[in-house]
């Protein structure tokens, strides 16, 4: 038997959230993407103020009016053992710093990794929650983002680690 899976979705700062939750915990943020509706269909749609996801909403609007940097909630990690130590070592990254996929494989133990982590680092399924925005490029510039480079920079100026004054010539 599987595991009943539910979504809700709620737009905020102007961002299309889709939160994909089991009875466990959050499996799935989604940004601004438009959500596989074979994949929807299977699940159950609630409520954003659905006791399953209402914590989540709640916090990523705290986070979003800059009144939060840590989350607290349930997650339900669905991921590779070599995805799981990636993303844990994500949340290592305090609010408000950036570090390059270089920096991450080498705290994670293997520099010549960089490029397995930075693929671990694109299929983090929580985003936000789990910082991937917050690992750029070497060069200091922006890389993907499933949300959109947009997304991106918006969260990281948000943080306070981006901003367009770093590219203003002097």
């Amino acid at each position: 038997m599987t595991e009943e899976l539910y979504f809700a979705s709620e737009t905020i700062n102007e961002i299309k959230l889709d939160i994909i939750a089991s009875t466990s915990g959050i499996r799935e943020i989604l940004i601004n993407r438009k959500s596989d509706s074979e994949q929807l269909s299977k699940m159950t749609q609630i409520s954003p103020d659905d006791i399953k996801v209402v914590n989540v909403f709640a916090q990523l609007k705290e986070y979003f009016k800059r009144q939060r940097k840590e989350f607290d909630m349930k997650l339900e990690i669905v991921g590779t053992d070599f995805q799981k130590r990636v993303w844990n070592d994500l949340t290592k990254i305090p609010y408000g710093e950036t570090i390059s996929y270089g920096e991450l494989a080498e705290r994670m133990g293997d520099k010549n990794k960089m490029r397995a982590v930075a693929a671990a680092n694109g299929a983090n399924p929580i985003p936000i929650i789990i910082p991937c925005h917050r690992v750029i490029g070497a060069d200091g510039s922006l890389t993907g983002y499933g949300g959109g480079l947009d997304v991106k920079k918006r969260l990281l100026e948000l943080e306070g680690s981006w901003t367009m004054d770093l590219f203003i010539p002097t």
